[in-house]
């Protein structure tokens, strides 16, 4: 009976044993189409939240385009500010005045590259209800009011207009726009992409002059594209020739616009030259206006961008001096330029700089004089959102607690510091006007998008959205699986990485394994917050999917990110090599199935890594990738290069086309042909190599596509193309 009894318990225990590895291996399996047909994992959010003037209210449109107006504190509707049906368009954006008596629709929208596009704009008015076009002769561009609201102004055709909204009248105030020759008060394609704007002009306070930027690209050289019909038939008239597009692309150590600012007063018709000195070869990436109706804020940038100037300029007269002046042994990080603000006091502004070795916040008076150095410490901010001038709290985004986490925080004049956020991970807020409420944007590994309200204290009002069912949706897939870790590399430099290891996971099996990386500077792929889709998929497949930030990320102050300076390329493919080299002492990696992936700079990265240290991956995958930096932009590249005159090394011995004779591995080299971004040259140039050298890889080229490769059934067919790749080269 005895041994009865341990023969039942021997079978208990087998089938216990045999249900647990049969629950582990019942999860659902993501697809290609879950990802890029079904969506099936989409993180919901709360878009489109704009605050108004009473920072008690906001507004958002719905899918109609209806503007309705809610409360904060209840969250209830409020009012319907704007009825499309009624009004018979369905806006696509809007724009209050700045006394919200009039709206400024847009309609018709049609993109032209990253963030420029063109549209039709309308005026309405709350009060009587009357919507009037802002033309009726053309479709405009970044069409504003006047802080008055009396007034319109517009781009067309590289010239700015001027409508009178009480008259109708439309008044052409630059005469000498042309296409690839001269752009008036929008920027040009570099300063649009590396500057990070699509509006070059400014309206005094007092509505009585327009400030702008003029980019004469005369010298600027072409670049040529050619676009195929394709599947649009629509976007090519002719479908049996090709259509050449031309526009102007400055690349590296190549000429840029020259640019000027000037002062248009709608008074006496006049315009007035702004003096920003002798220089041609420079950058002005801003114009701000100042508390002060004659004062403008111009930004001027060295063109090796490691001197930064703010000169105060006087609107009547053109004449301008420098007040406050910063310089930097490598070069001035670009998104600091957004963080530079007036105080509505007149007296002050506010910055982020570098200055220290870490991104903090600065308050200087308006002879450029620092008053106080407002945040500091071994850690950055990385968002900066604004001055309450009632309370005197300045609000802020750090990763103080970790450079993988994001966290609120404000802090007063006096250096009384409070952290608002309470959740680890990464938090992001949006705040009413007056500060006195914010939306709370939260999410970490085991976290969907989590969206609060909250009043100026920190205080939690209502939840607005937790995601709680795909939460519970993706543990059906096999759940998120994914843990940070640290390692040191042979050189003692300490790398963030986090690894996602497949939901059956055995730590007696050999698995292959997929670095997936970004890799450019100040970036950063290593965060805690919420990330569920392909990475997954591939894990699901038996594969350990691996994300480094090597040399040269973010968050890690200026010695970390800015070492790379002059030699792109070369610390990063020794990071992911060093990466390669510690997995491999892992008993659970197989060492022979190592793969590499990437895009724009990760495919840059990843064409170093599978040429330069070849004897590491088996196997790689680039995807629109930068293959010499020559051949890029020059804001960009010469940030962190300088001129290929200056530094023919940096450039030459870091591109990958140089080293396609060391190719061992399976490589499948990706591009769009109509990335106006980073140019299907680069991989056409790169494959050319590769053929030369008498190496063996494959190559897709999709049609017509720009540089984030979608559309139609794009990302379904190159995700699926990637699928099978690594099916065939890591699993087979």
């Amino acid at each position: 009976m005895r041994k009865f009894k341990k023969i039942n318990l021997l079978i208990v225990s087998i089938l216990l044993v045999s249900s647990v590895f049969a629950q582990n291996n019942s999860y659902k399996k993501i697809t290609v189409a879950d990802l890029w047909k079904n969506w099936t994992f989409w993180t919901n959010s709360v878009y489109g939240v704009r605050s108004m003037n009473d920072g008690i209210h906001y507004t958002t449109s719905d899918r109609v385009g209806n503007i309705l107006k809610y409360s904060y504190k209840t969250g209830k509707l409020t009012d319907t500010v704007f009825n499309a049906v009624d009004a018979g368009i369905n806006p696509e954006g809007y724009d209050f005045n700045s006394d919200e008596t009039k709206i400024l629709l847009q309609t018709n929208y049609r993109r032209i590259y990253r963030r420029s596009f063109t549209a039709e704009y309308f005026v309405y008015d709350i009060k009587t209800k009357k919507l009037t076009p802002v033309s009726e002769n053309g479709k405009q561009q970044i069409a504003s009011f006047s802080p008055d609201a009396e007034k319109v102004a517009f781009i067309r055709k590289n010239n700015i207009y001027i409508k009178d909204l009480e008259t109708g009248k439309e008044t052409q105030i630059t005469f000498d726009g042309e296409y690839n020759k001269i752009i008036n008060g929008i920027p040009d394609w570099v300063y649009e992409e590396e500057f990070e704007f699509n509006k070059a002009y400014e309206w005094s306070p007092d509505g009585k002059k327009l400030a702008y930027i003029k980019f004469n690209e005369s010298n600027v050289k072409m670049f040529s594209m050619t676009m195929f019909a394709g599947s649009n038939p629509e976007l090519i008239k002719n479908k049996l020739y090709p259509e050449c597009r031309n526009f102007k692309y400055p690349k590296a150590g190549e000429d840029n616009s020259v640019v000027s600012v000037h002062i248009y007063n709608i008074e006496t018709e006049k315009t007035t030259d702004i003096d920003i000195g002798e220089e041609t070869d420079i950058y002005i990436p801003r114009i701000r206006m100042t508390q002060d109706e004659n004062t403008l804020a111009v930004f001027r940038l060295n063109r090796l961008q490691n001197k930064f100037e703010l000169l105060f300029a006087d609107m009547n007269t053109g004449k301008s001096k420098v007040i406050y002046t910063e310089t930097n042994k490598y070069y001035i990080d670009e998104n600091d330029f957004d963080n530079l603000q007036f105080l509505d006091d007149g007296k002050y502004f506010v910055m982020t700089s570098e200055r220290d070795g870490y991104r903090h916040l600065y308050l200087h008076d308006l002879n450029g004089k620092q008053i106080k150095q407002l945040t500091s410490g071994s850690w950055e901010v990385t968002d900066f959102y604004g001055y309450d001038n009632i309370t005197h709290f300045f609000y802020y985004q750090s990763n103080e607690e970790s450079p993988l986490n994001r966290a609120v925080y404000k802090v007063s004049i006096k250096g009384k510091k409070e952290k608002l956020s309470e959740s680890g991970g990464t938090n992001r807020a949006e705040f009413s006007k007056n500060f006195k409420y914010y939306i709370n944007y939260f999410s970490n590994v085991e976290t969907p998008n989590f969206v609060t309200l909250h009043n100026a204290k920190g205080k939690l009002i209502r939840i607005l959205l937790d995601n709680k069912n795909l939460k519970e949706l993706v543990e059906e897939y096999g759940g998120i699986n994914k843990e940070f870790f640290k390692f040191k590399t042979s050189e003692n430099t300490e790398l963030n990485a986090w690894i996602i290891k497949p939901p059956n996971f055995d730590n007696t099996k050999k698995y292959p394994v997929i670095i997936t990386q970004y890799s450019g500077p100040g970036s950063q792929q290593v965060l805690n917050r919420w990330s569920f889709g392909w990475d997954n998929l591939l894990a699901q497949q038996g594969i350990i999917m691996v994300c480094v930030d090597p040399r040269g990320t973010g968050g890690r102050g200026e010695e970390f990110k800015k070492q790379t300076y002059l030699q792109l390329g070369k610390l990063e493919t020794i990071d992911l090599i060093e990466t390669v080299k510690y997995l491999q002492k892992q008993n659970y990696i197989n060492p022979n199935k190592t793969g590499i992936w990437g895009w724009s700079y990760g495919g840059f990265t990843t064409s170093l890594c599978m040429t330069k240290g070849a004897d590491y991956f088996s196997s790689g995958i680039a995807v629109a990738p930068v293959t010499n930096w020559r051949y890029y932009d020059n804001i960009y590249t010469e940030r962190f290069m300088r001129t290929p005159q200056e530094n023919p090394d940096g450039y030459d011995n870091n591109s990958p086309i140089n080293f396609a004779d060391k190719l061992k591995g399976d490589f499948l080299l990706v591009h769009g042909t109509g990335d106006d971004n980073v140019h299907w040259q680069n991989s056409a140039e790169f494959s050319e190599a590769l053929v030369q050298a008498n190496k063996q890889f494959n190559e897709f080229f999709y049609i017509n596509r720009n540089h984030s490769i979608y559309g139609g059934n794009t990302r379904y067919h190159l995700y699926t193309m990637m699928l099978n790749f690594w099916k065939k080269h890591l699993l087979n």
